[in-house]
């Protein structure tokens, strides 16, 4: 196997592929990143078992030669090393021979490297995935969706099926969920291309985030297929594989209140900025909870109250708050990721009572809910 490749594009395509190589597998292998090499360009790819990223180079891009392949062929290099050596090379025009016991030469400038290598075959086959679940969705909005919702997901092991979130496909509607049993975050979107059938998925949080990492900001599709244990996510150059979450997902429709005894309408930003400040003083101690009451009239309380430290009140000037007075208490980081999702558009907040879960949305559409617990406080 011999090639001349620019040193840029190995480089882009390395950093795509090393997000899914893992330090910690237990097979050795997997601390590699495959190259296959033939004359329509070269395929890379690396794995850690749950996630397994492949991303193409092609010969030729908008009339530039990239790659120039003398030979083809299959080897695994160690990512890591492999990785820091193609980044520090001298110059962009880089050489790499494959000799028949896997040695490797990477040679650019006046500069010469010599890796062993690893056989291809034993590098674990992609798993095989049927189109008939296929969907899309342009890539600007699927990394919306993702930060809308994975940051709810739990980071405890005990429930393993929440540290994913939870996507179903019924009546035309991508529906969203994530939830670590204190808060939830739920986005739907409507969607043309959509296969017949219901149906359901949990992908784990940690995919989606490495997911978001690789994505462009652009409108350009991505295609989803979803099978009973991986999903596939392509785009331009690019195939993303996810293991599933196993296990079934609790119904989080029956939290989500359906009558309301309090409702206040604010700007975001202006709330995020107050739940800021106030949390300065609650940081100290391990809850991080933040008060938050209503009177009579179109102002809001945010308050914090810290023994040790000292306490903090700021008054709000919502547009409007409706129904019965309310104070309740809640933690100010869940508050702030809340706000931060629905990203500094004015916001309704509903309230059923001081010890029951409330909902953040949007005042402009309904797409995106956020339901946080309180907090009891005496």
């Amino acid at each position: 196997m011999k090639f001349e490749i620019k040193r840029e594009r190995l480089v882009e395509g390395l950093n795509d592929v090393m997000k899914a190589v893992s330090s910690k597998t237990t097979i050795p292998i997997l601390t590699g990143i495959k190259m296959d090499v033939s004359t329509e360009g070269m395929r890379l790819t690396g794995s850690d078992s749950d996630i397994t990223i492949q991303t193409f180079i092609p010969t030729e891009e908008d009339g530039k030669q990239l790659i120039d392949v003398t030979e083809g062929g299959s080897i695994v290099l160690q990512a890591k090393v492999f990785g820091e050596i193609v980044r520090k090379l001298p110059t962009n025009e880089v050489e790499i021979e494959i000799n028949s016991n896997f040695q490797t030469h990477i040679r650019s400038g006046k500069s010469e490297f010599h890796l062993i290598g690893l056989d291809a075959m034993d590098y674990p086959q992609l798993p095989d995935i049927q189109d008939d679940r296929l969907f899309t969705i342009p890539a600007d909005l699927l990394k919306t969706i993702n930060r809308e919702t994975v940051f709810a997901v739990s980071s405890s092991e005990t429930r393993p099926v929440l540290t994913g979130v939870h996507w179903e496909v019924k009546d035309g509607e991508l529906v969203c969920v994530a939830t670590d049993s204190h808060r939830l975050a739920r986005r739907k979107t409507k969607l043309e291309t959509l296969p017949e059938g219901e149906y359901s998925v949990v992908i784990p949080g940690k995919s989606l985030n490495e997911l978001n990492k690789i994505l462009d900001d652009t409108s350009d599709p991505v295609e989803i297929v979803m099978t009973n244990q991986q999903v596939l996510f392509k785009s331009k150059h690019i195939l993303f594989f996810s293991r599933l979450l196993e296990g079934n997902y609790p119904d989080t429709s029956r939290l989500i209140p359906s009558e309301y005894k309090t409702t206040v309408t604010v700007n975001g930003r202006s709330l995020l900025q107050a739940i800021d400040r106030a949390s300065l003083l609650a940081r100290e101690e391990r809850n991080n909870v933040v008060r938050f009451s209503t009177s009579e009239g179109s102002e809001v309380e945010v308050s914090s109250n810290s023994p040790e430290v000292g306490k903090v009140e700021e008054q709000l000037q919502a547009q409007s708050v409706d129904g019965e007075e309310l104070k309740i208490s809640f933690s100010a980081k869940f508050m702030m990721d809340a706000l931060k999702a629905i990203d500094g558009q004015d916001v309704v907040i509903q309230f059923t009572g001081a010890m029951r879960p409330f909902i953040l949305k949007s005042a402009l559409d309904d797409s995106i809910l956020q339901l946080i617990l309180p907090v009891r406080t005496y």
